[in-house]
């Protein structure tokens, strides 16, 4: 897993009910819209993420309808697992038993 997709997963795990849209996410994430698009399709492709159109009236809202995204139920648990073992691989070694780390200064 890529930092840019853990950015993704996180911004949709932090509302999980939530749906965003692809604006939306570029700010939640600092992505450009060409890394955050094909990382949506793939999470949606992978069953991550569902979408479905906004239904909106493009003349009233003055904008054509959004793609809104939702975390899926399998994406949410395998998005908590996958965030989880990344963060336990970016944690610093453990230190030895008894090891001692000299002070500053003191070495």
């Amino acid at each position: 897993m890529t930092t840019q997709v853990a950015r993704v997963l996180r911004a949709f795990l932090d509302d999980p009910a939530s749906h965003r849209y692809g604006f939306e996410l570029m700010g939640l994430t600092g992505l450009p819209s060409g890394t955050l698009y094909p990382i949506l399709a793939r999470l949606e492709s992978a069953g991550w993420l569902a979408s479905e159109r906004e239904d909106v009236d493009p003349a009233a809202e003055g904008r054509p309808p959004r793609r809104m995204y939702r975390i899926s139920p399998h994406g949410a648990r395998v998005a908590h697992a996958e965030l989880a073992a990344l963060s336990e691989q970016l944690r610093p070694p453990s230190m030895a038993p008894g090891r001692v780390i000299p002070e500053a200064g003191t070495a």
